[in-house]
């Protein structure tokens, strides 16, 4: 069977078959494989965020996986067959925006000002 590329938004669980330190299966939504990366043959990096029992988002990580050991749970929409439920991809009206700290320069700092 021939290799499904792993895409953004797909949802994987990873166990024991894909590496030894998933003693406890975690699932993971992933944003990407790491092309930057050279692996042995049949291993990858992806990064993703580890999902929690409600598919919420936990933590971000960055994994070293054996490729025949990751299961595909959820494609992405852009691999679905069919119409996708109401609820898929439902994510808040207005796009979410960083809380961004504006911080002061101190006194003591002698490097000129950003402009």
């Amino acid at each position: 069977m021939p290799r499904r590329w792993l895409g953004a938004g797909d949802v994987v669980l990873l166990s024991r078959a894909a590496s030894p330190q998933f003693v406890v299966p975690i699932s993971v939504r992933l944003i990407r494989e790491v092309p930057d990366r050279h692996p042995p043959w049949g291993w990858t990096w992806i990064e993703g965020y580890q999902l929690d029992s409600r598919g919420l988002a936990t933590a971000k990580r960055e994994l070293f996986v054996l490729v025949e050991g990751v299961q595909l749970t959820v494609v992405r929409a852009g691999n679905a067959e069919g119409p996708l439920p109401a609820s898929a991809g439902s994510g808040p009206s207005q796009p979410c925006r960083p809380q961004l700290a504006i911080m002061r320069r101190s006194t003591y700092c002698r490097m000129p000002p950003c402009r």
